[in-house]
């Protein structure tokens, strides 16, 4: 089932982002064949980070908080806060 994992930076962590940054892809890396889409969230200046979002192929929502917690992006204390919703595409249609 797909979810929506949206992560919202602390204020003032553009540097626990950037050196976590390689580890947090590889993080992601492991589970590439379950990803349907990741990338930062952007600031309104269209440039810097403040969150992540991902929608993920997952078989239930314990399994996507573990993936979570694991991120090294989360073990780094960079989000103010996650949230994990059921997702459905509806959108392009296969």
């Amino acid at each position: 089932m797909p979810f929506i994992l949206e992560c919202l930076d602390r204020p003032g962590s553009l540097e626990i982002r950037a050196a976590n940054r390689p580890a947090h892809l590889a993080h992601i890396d492991t589970v590439a064949d379950r990803v349907i889409a990741a990338g930062p969230i952007l600031s309104d200046d269209g440039a810097t980070p403040v969150g992540s979002l991902l929608i993920l192929d997952f078989a239930d929502r314990a399994e996507v908080e573990a993936f979570a917690a694991a991120d090294p992006y989360a073990r780094a204390g960079l989000f103010a806060s996650t949230s994990i919703r059921p997702w459905r595409k509806v959108f392009p249609r296969d």
